[in-house]
């Protein structure tokens, strides 16, 4: 077993931040006080020296899409590739998406991705289950997959045309199910009805930049209601996947005023990214869905985040190449997606913690220990506790440095946010007491990732 001293760092937690001494054992950490004595430790204790860094939980991307098989293709960032940026970016755990092969149990489904991930995974990982239909062995299907380690599902509200939705009665008795089984609900929303009367008479062209268009906040309110009244009456929480609009925001804070329990997610892309990025030939690489909204819907974003009306920033990673983004024009058959996991740190830290607008702390929140409680991983991981995982990111708030396609990770071998000149930099990642990535070096290995099995979420307690 080995001891690894992490001296002099600044130490952060969701709700403060301290200078002291990290210890870690094995893949755990063992101890933590003002200051630790070399002397104390076994003489091949290795030693790092923090000053000037900030010690974190290591992060949590609460959504990614790894080795997705979309229309006779496949994401270009697979679980190794995944798992390579995502050190990077300071993440050691992610939450990936399982989906519902509706000929087998959910059990069975989810099974299948998760040995597959085993198979290549770097980083350690979670994942949400796909649900499309409601069967006759619902309880039992849904009892199974907590066995698993499987505590949270994902439903889509539109998407009908492809098998994904679920009607009105069967999904009130998916949630009643959730609701006995304490699995958290989480949730694609668009409304499907208002897409297909768009679709209906619409008369305008299909460039990417029509892709909005098609696509409205409007939806996005209309399906968020939708859910969140069910939810009521069927007395569970609501987690909403990637918010994008004001008009999202609006329907969640309406629905808390009627004390419906909705957590929120969204994505940096939905807070600094715009939908004139759809405009000219470069557009089809910003193309996901829901679409880039207005300048206006970013700021709205921004100060619900800061405001902390949003309990989770994650990526929806979901990269593919330019080839891939470009083969297609027309914005109904364009690949959907762009990556984020790696750049998700540096471009919080900067756009919220450097310019002032909220603390290091409210970042390690929404990036680590929330997601982390959300989805029953805490404490083990998203904290600096005692016997917690010794998932440990050494960042650099001062680190200068501009993203291009370079200097990322992904093998979509583009960032969204090309051009961007971010303030802060994670320099080492520890997975379990392992040195993943240092200096811009990465030693990962493949198969090395575990699963870790959900727990309750705190949305149920």
């Amino acid at each position: 077993m080995s001891n690894i001293l992490i001296k002099d760092g600044l130490l952060v937690e969701s709700d403060r931040s301290w200078h002291a001494d990290l210890l870690i054992e094995g893949e755990k950490i063992s101890r933590i006080a003002p200051s630790i004595k070399e002397r104390e430790l076994p003489g091949d204790t290795e030693v790092i020296h923090a000053e000037g860094l900030c010690v974190l939980p290591g992060l949590i991307d609460a959504h990614t899409h790894y080795h997705l098989e979309s229309r006779n293709t496949v994401t270009a960032d697979g679980f190794a590739e995944g798992s390579k940026l995502a050190t990077f970016g300071g993440v050691t755990t992610v939450i990936d998406f399982a989906d519902h092969d509706k000929h087998k149990p959910l059990g069975q489904s989810a099974k299948l991705r998760i040995d597959a991930m085993g198979a290549k995974m770097a980083i350690d990982y979670a994942i949400h289950q796909g649900v499309y239909q409601v069967g006759d062995n619902l309880i039992s299907e849904l009892t199974q997959l907590k066995a698993i380690g499987v505590s949270a599902i994902k439903i889509f509200t539109t998407y009908k045309n492809v098998g994904y939705y679920i009607e009105s009665g069967s999904l009130r008795q998916l949630f009643q199910a959730c609701k006995k089984l304490e699995i958290l609900v989480t949730a694609h929303c668009e409304d499907d009805d208002l897409l297909n009367a768009i679709a209906r008479s619409y008369t305008g062209g299909y460039e990417a930049a029509n892709h909005a268009d098609l696509r409205p906040a409007e939806a996005e309110y209309k399906a968020i209601m939708t859910l969140g009244q069910l939810a009521k009456e069927v007395g569970i929480p609501l987690y909403i996947v990637h918010v994008s609009s004001s008009r999202g925001m609006e329907a969640i804070r309406q629905l808390r005023s009627e004390n419906v329990a909705v957590y929120a997610e969204t994505t940096c892309h939905y807070l600094l990214l715009d939908k004139t990025k759809l405009k000219g030939d470069k557009g089809p690489l910003f193309v996901m869905t829901p679409p880039l909204r207005s300048r206006e819907d970013n700021l709205v974003l921004q100060d619900a985040m800061v405001a902390r009306e949003l309990q989770v920033v994650a990526s929806d990673h979901c990269s593919f190449t330019k080839e891939q983004k470009l083969a297609a024009l027309d914005c109904r058959s364009i690949l959907p997606g762009i990556p984020g996991t790696e750049e998700m740190l540096p471009l919080i830290h900067t756009f919220a913690v450097a310019s002032g607008r909220m603390s290091v702390s409210q970042m390690v929140r929404l990036l680590s220990t929330g997601p982390a409680r959300l989805f029953g991983l805490y404490p083990r991981k998203g904290s600096l506790k005692i016997g917690s995982d010794a998932d440990i990111v050494l960042f650099d708030p001062e680190a200068l440095w501009t993203l291009d396609g370079h200097n990322i990770h992904s093998a979509a071998r583009y960032t969204a946010y090309e051009g961007f000149r971010v303030v802060g930099k994670a320099v080492m990642t520890y997975l379990r007491g392992r040195l993943v990535m240092g200096d811009d070096v990465y030693i990962g290995r493949p198969g090395d990732g575990h699963f870790i099995p959900m727990g309750i979420s705190t949305a149920y307690m």
